[in-house]
């Protein structure tokens, strides 16, 4: 009898083995990009296959665990089924070890097995306690990547977390819905876009709607770790490959679901659950939302009972008992999480829910304490416009005049950025450029892996090491140092990290 399916996420913190743990127990190197090879740190999502000794095949989400990539190990966690903790025998507990924990905790994957890493470099014997007090439940088991030594017992450790593990492809009924965390192109084939399944199956010839821009696809064919399958069930890290919308059209964070299943909304009512020690979030509080593959500023309102009204400055595309993460602006770490209560709730105070209809605060009359809607309105056909443009030009957008004028919208031009900065669709790196965000967390990945690397970047070598020109390496370098990612010395810029180490 065929296994259902799951999916293993990794997690801790950078340096501590995660891509040579997969790469021992897969036979698969997760770090696709030239910048993570190179200094050899993960920056993007990385996928395998890992057969374990029972016959049972699990879908392997690599996240990176440097602390500026939280977003993304967010991102590739929310789909996963049951955790591979990899904690370093030399080093322990870290921060981001207990940030992943956090997210983990409350995502709800409570499953999962803690590796101690790199235990032929030192004794392991600490680390194993840390990690038995850090995930309780989940079996430790000490290894070395580089020797093989503990990897039969890591796999066998795996089978045992598995064994009475819920799948998602055990609910029957449930509309299809991905989160979608990559899109590309490939050469004669199309748009393709991957994800975990969280929910439905799909085959080849259904037809699909990305949501929140609500475009129509249909789907040619189904790939399940690059295998073609007629139907993938959920559970599964699936590629789909769509007729009907180009690359541009799709990007990490949308969703692909049945038609009139689910719809975007800006609102949306929550049973918080804050980590130990964060102190209660105070009314018209602004924080980042986690959903699926997606994240949005936001403030909160709390309601009474540990629920909060989330107002939301980008849509999400949630249901009903959905998880979500809160991450504080600044410093941005990890605060809680909640429960979805209502996806699509209307303003109202507490001690009502939307549910129930009246005290929808939009009609009361405003006064200077009263929160103020943060929801932005729906953006524009200028606006959408410039976005499918924006995102089309990749590492090389044009100005903003230029994509203003391609969009036939010069007149309204800066009304439509502003609302592309609000609906999290565009950010300013310069007086007349904007980039499309996912093409800017990319490239602030790889200036990070350059300076790591190098100690420092500079206009010239970020120019030749990307391939691009004077114009956009002196704007990336300087919005850098504007959002404190690096600082200038000179013509060098370092990471802020490095700049303070190197003054004491």
């Amino acid at each position: 009898m065929a296994h259902a399916p799951l999916t293993l996420g990794t997690a801790g913190h950078i340096d501590h083995g995660k891509t040579a743990l997969v790469r021992a127990l897969t036979g698969k190197d997760t770090d696709r990009l030239p910048e993570e090879r190179r200094r050899g740190i993960s920056i993007e999502l990385g996928y395998a296959r890992l057969k374990l000794p029972s016959g049972r095949t699990l879908s392997v989400v690599d996240v990176p665990g440097h602390e500026r990539f939280v977003r993304t190990m967010v991102a590739g966690a929310t789909g996963v089924d049951l955790f591979l903790m990899c904690i370093a025998a030399d080093d322990g507990v870290m921060p981001q070890t207990r940030e992943h924990m956090a997210v983990l905790r409350q995502l709800g994957v409570s499953r999962g097995v803690a590796a101690v890493t790199k235990a032929d470099a030192a004794d392991p014997a600490a680390a194993m306690d840390e990690a038995a007090e850090l995930a309780p439940g989940a079996e430790v088991v000490a290894v070395s990547a580089l020797a093989g030594a503990g990897l039969d017992d890591l796999r066998a450790a795996l089978d045992r977390a598995v064994a009475d593990a819920p799948s998602r492809g055990a609910v029957e009924g449930e509309p299809v819905r991905l989160h979608v965390d990559r899109s590309f192109t490939l050469r004669g084939i199309g748009t393709v876009v991957t994800g975990t399944l969280w929910s439905g199956s799909v085959a080849a010839g259904d037809h699909v709607e990305i949501l929140p821009a609500g475009l129509r696809a249909r789907v040619r064919s189904v790939q399940v770790h690059d295998e073609q399958v007629e139907r993938a069930a959920a559970g599964q890290r699936v590629a789909l490959n769509l007729v009907g919308v180009s690359r541009r059209d799709v990007s990490r964070g949308d969703v692909v679901v049945a038609g009139g299943s689910l719809k975007p909304a800006y609102i949306v009512d929550a049973a918080l659950d804050l980590e130990a020690g964060v102190p209660p979030i105070e009314s018209g509080t602004r924080i980042h939302v986690h959903h699926g593959t997606r994240e949005s500023p936001g403030r909160v309102y709390p309601l009474g009972d540990g629920r909060a009204q989330l107002r939301l400055e980008s849509p999400i595309v949630a249901a009903r008992g959905d998880r979500l993460i809160l991450r504080r602006l600044a410093p941005p770490d990890t605060i809680g999480g909640g429960v979805v209560v209502d996806p699509a709730a209307r303003r109202h105070g507490p001690g009502r829910s939307s549910n129930k209809g009246p005290a929808v605060l939009a009609d009361a009359p405003s006064h200077e304490d009263a929160p103020r809607d943060s929801s932005p309105p729906p953006l524009d056909a200028v606006a959408l416009a410039i976005a499918d443009l924006l995102r089309a030009d990749g590492e090389r957008p044009r100005t903003d005049s230029e994509l203003a004028s391609a969009a036939d919208g010069e007149s309204d031009a800066s009304a439509a950025f502003r609302a592309l900065e609000r609906a999290g669709l565009a950010v300013r790196v310069a007086r007349n450029l904007h980039f499309d965000p996912v093409v800017l967390e990319s490239l602030t990945g790889r200036v990070v892996a350059i300076c790591e690397r190098d100690g420092f970047a500079t206009i010239a070598s970020l120019r030749d090491e990307l391939g691009t020109s004077r114009k956009y390496a002196q704007a990336l370098l300087e919005h850098l140092d504007a959002t404190k990612v690096t600082i200038r010395r000179g013509d060098e810029h370092v990471l802020r990290g490095s700049a303070r180490r190197d003054q004491h």
